[in-house]
């Protein structure tokens, strides 16, 4: 279902409800356009807040780049306005949250599960990586739930547009491919290194390269040092996957599309993308109060 078009919107035309999670400039409420009744989330940014860290540009460069995509495993980004003292976004309303939790909470998934999440993650990169975008900061707190429990890429604060080689360092420690680290120019296979990272995760709780220290966790990543825990115990065919995306050279990581063809995925993924029982669906509903 698509948002009602309008050209200009305001706080007016919104029914404010709960409160839903906070970011570095703001809070997210959930919302009910008031004309239509479509439920939807409101990202309220201060301008005291954005102008202390200088981060206007940046939240335009996000706004266009957001703006501009339309994939099932994106979250939709429907508009934005402003007033004197904040900045808000009206963004697609992900019912079930952060993925994170949902990892936290069952230590790690099955691999089904992980499988229908990395099917997902690889269509909707492949889609951005068509459009020139390269995400630069998947990991599960950026990864959102919907009622149906698609999964949805979210914050896109460290996106970059382009078809050219990037120098900025950006991302989360954990997920940092070797290129970055070794502040090398890097293109949008730093996305396939993080899927990688990402499907360890999933199966073994913890990301692969994690130490004690930042700084050995960085040399681990530099390394590639990657080992396979004997519990629990993960197929051969998940195993050839990660590998074939964390590798040091970024020319030879598995491409998005082999990606969907790799035997785990087609034997485990979900073709809905969903993995929630049809009985469970109606177990999380948008309430405003």
């Amino acid at each position: 279902m698509a948002a009602p078009p309008r050209q200009e919107w305001s706080m007016s035309d919104f029914e404010i409800g709960k409160y839903i999670g906070e970011g570095k400039f703001g809070k997210v409420y959930l919302a009910r356009e008031k004309k239509s009744g479509y439920v939807v989330a409101l990202k309220v940014m201060y301008k005291a807040k954005l102008d202390k860290y200088r981060f206007h540009a940046h939240l335009r460069r996000e706004i266009e780049i957001q703006h501009g995509l339309d994939h099932p495993n994106v979250l939709r980004l429907f508009a934005w306005f402003q007033d004197e003292e904040r900045v808000v976004l009206v963004l697609e309303y992900a019912a079930r949250g952060e993925l994170y939790k949902v990892l936290r909470a069952t230590g790690r998934f099955t691999e089904r599960t992980a499988a229908t999440y990395v099917a997902s993650l690889a269509g909707a990169l492949a889609y951005c990586h068509k459009k020139q975008v390269i995400h630069r900061d998947i990991k599960p707190e950026n990864l959102l739930l919907d009622i149906e429990g698609r999964l949805k890429i979210a914050d896109f604060g460290w996106a970059a547009r382009s078809n050219a080689k990037r120098h900025t360092l950006c991302g989360t420690i954990d997920y940092l491919a070797p290129e970055m680290i070794e502040k090398k120019a890097h293109d949008h296979a730093v996305d396939n290194w993080t899927l990688g990272i990402l499907c360890y995760e999933f199966l073994y709780g913890s990301p692969p390269f994690l130490a004690d220290e930042q700084d050995d966790t960085l040399r681990r990543i530099v390394r590639v040092d990657l080992t396979f825990p004997s519990t629990p115990r993960i197929s051969s065919e998940a195993k050839d996957l990660i590998s074939k995306l964390l590798v040091k050279d970024s020319s030879k990581r598995l491409c998005l599309e082999d990606i969907m063809k790799h035997p785990w995925i087609q034997r485990n993924a979900e073709p809905s993308g969903s993995c929630i029982k049809k009985r469970d669906l109606g177990e999380v509903k948008p309430v405003l109060i």
